[in-house]
C-alpha cells in the first residue's frame, strides 16, 4: 500500500490534514501525482507548481512543501505539505 499525507500549514498550525491511499499498480511518480491531486481536490485548492527544488527536494525526504510561489492565486496559508508514509 502507497500512503501520502498532506497538510496545510499556516502559523506553524496544522489546519487541514489529509492520507491519500492507493493499492494500485502504478508507479511511485505516478502515485505522487494522484494524490496530490486528490489532496488538492479534498482541500479545494488548485494543483501547485513543481519547482527544480522541490522535486529534488522530495526526491532525497519523500516530502516536500508548496508555498505561496507554488500556486497561481495567493493561498491562504504558509504552506501545503506533502510526505510519504508508506510504501508498496
Amino acid at each position: 500500500m502507497f500512503r501520502l499525507w498532506g497538510k496545510i500549514i499556516k502559523s506553524n498550525h496544522l489546519l487541514k490534514d489529509m492520507v491519500y491511499c492507493d493499492e494500485s499498480d502504478l508507479n511511485r511518480t505516478r502515485k505522487v501525482f494522484q494524490g496530490l491531486e486528490e489532496i488538492c481536490n479534498a482541500f479545494d485548492l488548485e494543483n501547485p507548481i513543481w519547482l527544480d527544488s522541490t522535486i529534488q527536494e522530495f526526491k532525497r525526504h519523500s516530502k516536500c512543501r508548496f508555498g505561496k510561489d507554488h500556486f497561481i492565486e495567493a493561498p491562504e496559508f504558509d504552506y501545503l505539505e506533502i510526505q510519504v508514509i508508506e510504501e508498496d
